[in-house]
């Protein structure tokens, strides 16, 4: 537990996942809010608990949860504050918390034709059920507080919603304004790159319609140098104090990353998405295909922006071959 000022309070708790421990922020205001929610085990519930009481608190005392995405390690206690009438989150968190079944469904085919389409093997179809698993950490609840881009969070109007698509299509981070403070969720980590995770369209499109988080996450990292931000707390490990250095730092490994596949790509005639993971991620890619694959596309999206690739389809299968009349 960590008292950052007077109206702030970072608690941390573990977390079953590779990540590890993730932070939660309790902000007092006009209401008393929790920014995250953990994941929903015994021992994160004990934690939050402990550190809560050192701070004053009971989970009773707080009225209102704050979202800044829809990830099992940050919605997983929502159920666990009897007197938080409010929960506050981009609206598509909703779609999780309640479980919506006709979303889960479309979730599950998507990924199924993206794996056909992206030339994976039937051995990785088993990572298909992590959905399923990972949601035994999520908790429940409803969004009653819609949030978008220039609201204001409720209880606390010094705050000011950003929009930060990339990490997840839900993430939103709070920006504080006479200080330039961010709460950012998974958005910006000092100790590690932020994933752009592939998320289904909305229901009714079709694959081809999915949203690009490489680009998004470009975008609303340069925003956050835009909008100068001064410090950000995360959603794991350190508070980052230099962000701008460590966005520009982000931003050119990314470019790197993205350069070696254009290499790959020079120096063959085509490639799946697959055999593109499999050479960017010759290690990683057999235990965690869900992350390396997203991070593969996410290149490949951010290259076919520049020109640099082209994207084709050779018997339903998606192939990529350098475009070297771009250069």
């Amino acid at each position: 537990m960590k008292v950052i000022e007077q109206t702030i309070s970072q608690l941390t708790l573990p977390t079953p996942f590779a990540v590890g421990d993730v932070h939660v922020y309790v902000l007092k205001g006009d209401i008393l809010s929790i920014v995250d929610a953990g994941v929903k085990t015994r021992q994160a519930w004990e934690a939050l608990t402990t550190q809560l009481k050192q701070i004053g608190y009971r989970p009773s005392d707080i009225e209102q949860i704050i979202l800044t995405h829809h990830h099992p390690d940050h919605i997983g206690l929502t159920e666990q504050f009897p007197n938080a009438q409010y929960i506050a989150a981009e609206p598509s968190v909703n779609t999780w918390l309640t479980r919506d079944q006709e979303y889960l469904e479309h979730y599950r085919r998507f990924f199924e034709q993206y794996f056909v389409a992206s030339g994976i093997p039937k051995i990785f179809y088993q990572a298909l059920d992590k959905l399923e698993a990972t949601m035994d950490f999520a908790g429940r609840g409803e969004v009653t507080t819609p949030l978008v881009e220039g609201d204001r969070l409720p209880g606390h109007p010094e705050w000011e919603v950003i929009e930060t698509k990339g990490h997840a299509q839900s993430h939103l981070s709070f920006l504080r304004d006479r200080d330039h403070l961010l709460i950012g969720g998974d958005h910006l980590l000092e100790h590690i790159s932020s994933n752009p995770i592939i998320e289904p369209p909305k229901i009714g499109k079709t694959i081809e319609d999915r949203p690009k988080p490489m680009i998004q996450y470009r975008k609303n990292l340069q925003k956050c140098v835009d909008i100068n931000v001064n410090k950000v707390l995360p959603g794991h490990g350190k508070i980052v104090k230099k962000p701008q250095q460590l966005i520009l730092s982000r931003l050119t490994k990314q470019e790197e990353r993205a350069n070696i596949v254009y290499e790959f790509l020079q120096q063959s005639v085509m490639l799946t998405p697959f055999e593109i993971c499999k050479k960017l991620f010759p290690y990683q890619y057999k235990k965690q295909i869900d992350l390396t694959m997203s991070e593969t596309f996410g290149q490949l999206d951010y290259l076919e922006s520049l020109k640099q690739i082209i994207k084709r389809k050779k018997d339903g299968i998606i192939v990529y071959e350098a475009n070297f009349i771009s250069e």
